[in-house]
């Protein structure tokens, strides 16, 4: 299975705490996922719950086409207000490895994601990655950055 990997960074005009508190809220990521891949997390008793390793949070996501699909991930790594890990368990993608890192920079916070995903299906996914995955991953952290910026402001 081929994998692949992408980076994204992106600056917050905020405190450390404040960036970690809402980026460690399993709940406020379907606050920065696109509307229409109708994130929702399915997990129970998620409203005060914070990452920790073990953390196991389900969700239903129609990344394409619509389709519904269950997702479930697992916190595998945090250290506090340094980074957190989300591994897939269930889901879309053959293999799915987030890093999530945050870095007290001059007048805010650098954070820096890095991920890790693959397909599966041979060559089969080699092509769905280049024709679709690849550009859908990219929308949705671009999504994300926008919406960020509206949260918390740019630099």
């Amino acid at each position: 299975m081929k994998t692949y990997r992408l980076e994204f960074t992106q600056e917050l005009p905020a405190d450390l705490d404040t960036a970690w508190d809402f980026f460690s809220s399993p709940l406020n990521l379907a606050e920065i996922t696109p509307n229409n891949m109708t994130f929702e997390v399915t997990s129970p008793n998620m409203a005060n719950t914070k990452m920790y390793p073990g953390l196991i949070i389900t969700y239903k996501v129609s990344p394409l086409f619509g389709i519904k699909l269950n997702w479930v991930t697992e916190i595998t790594h945090v250290k506090d207000k340094e980074y957190f890990i989300d591994e897939q368990r269930f889901g879309p993608f053959s293999f799915w490895h987030h890093q999530h890192h945050f870095e007290k920079v001059h007048d805010g916070v650098l954070m820096h994601d890095i991920l890790h995903y693959g397909i599966g299906w041979g060559p089969i996914g080699t092509i769905a990655n280049a024709l679709i995955v690849n550009h859908k991953i990219n929308e949705i952290f671009k999504f994300r950055s926008q919406k960020v910026e509206e949260l918390f402001g740019k630099f």
